[in-house]
C-alpha cells in the first residue's frame, strides 16, 4: 500500500535514504545507519557501537528555517548531520564521508536535480504494507561544515571515535504536482525500486 501522505513522509527521509545509497558508492566504506539526534551521551555512542557493525553512523537533527519570501509554496530547511566513526582510523573514515556528502550536495541546483531524478523511481517502506512515494521537489543545496573534526575519547572503553558536523542547507516545494510539470534527466520508470 502506498501512503505518500503519511507525516513521515518529509525532505529529510529521502535526503537521508539518498546519503545512505551514495555515500558508500562514493567512498568505498560500508553502509551505515542514519537517526534521529541521539545518542546524546557517550555512554549511549558506546552502547549504540557496541550494536552495529559498520563502524560508522549518522544522527540527524531537522531545523526549519523562516520564510522570508511572500512565496508559501517552497521552503527552505536546514538538517544538521553528526557523523560518527570508530575503528583503526576514524579520522580518515570523516574525511570520507564529509568529502562524499559536498560532492553530493554542494553543488546547489545541480545537486537537487540529481536527487530530484534519483528519487522518482523509488518508494521507501515504513514498515511490511507501507511504501512512500516522493512528494517532494528539490530546488537548492548549500553544505556548511560546522569547524569541529575531533577524537571523541570513551576512558570506560578505551575506544576512539572521530565526530564531524555538517549542516545542509536545502529548498524544496512539497506540492506534488510539480513533480510532473518538471522533467528530471532520468527517465520515469514503469516500476519503482523499493528501498
Amino acid at each position: 500500500m502506498s501512503n505518500s501522505m503519511s507525516s513521515i513522509n518529509t525532505p529529510v527521509l529521502w535526503i537521508n535514504k539518498y546519503l545512505q545509497e551514495k555515500i558508500p558508492e562514493l567512498s568505498g566504506l560500508p553502509n551505515f545507519p542514519f537517526f534521529p539526534s541521539t545518542p546524546s551521551t557517550i555512554n549511549d555512542l558506546t552502547e549504540y557501537f557496541n550494536n552495529t557493525t559498520t563502524g560508522a553512523a549518522a544522527a540527524w537533527d531537522r531545523l526549519v528555517k523562516m520564510r522570508r519570501s511572500a512565496f508559501p509554496h517552497i521552503k527552505n530547511e536546514q538538517v544538521m548531520y553528526y557523523f560518527y566513526a570508530q575503528g583503526s582510523n576514524p579520522i580518515e573514515t570523516m574525511v570520507n564521508i564529509q568529502e562524499s556528502v559536498l560532492r553530493l550536495l554542494d553543488r546547489g541546483d545541480e545537486s537537487a536535480k540529481e536527487i530530484n531524478a534519483w528519487a522518482r523511481n523509488r518508494q521507501i517502506r515504513l514498515d511490511g504494507n507501507t511504501l512512500l512515494d516522493n512528494r517532494f521537489y528539490f530546488h537548492n543545496f548549500k553544505i556548511y561544515q560546522l569547524e569541529e573534526t575531533r577524537d571523541i575519547i570513551d576512558f570506560g572503553t578505551a575506544r576512539t571515535y572521530g565526530g564531524n558536523k555538517i549542516i545542509i542547507d536545502y529548498e524544496y516545494h512539497q506540492d506534488t504536482t510539480i513533480l510532473d510539470q518538471l522533467s528530471p534527466p532520468e527517465p520515469k520508470s514503469p516500476t519503482k525500486t523499493i528501498i
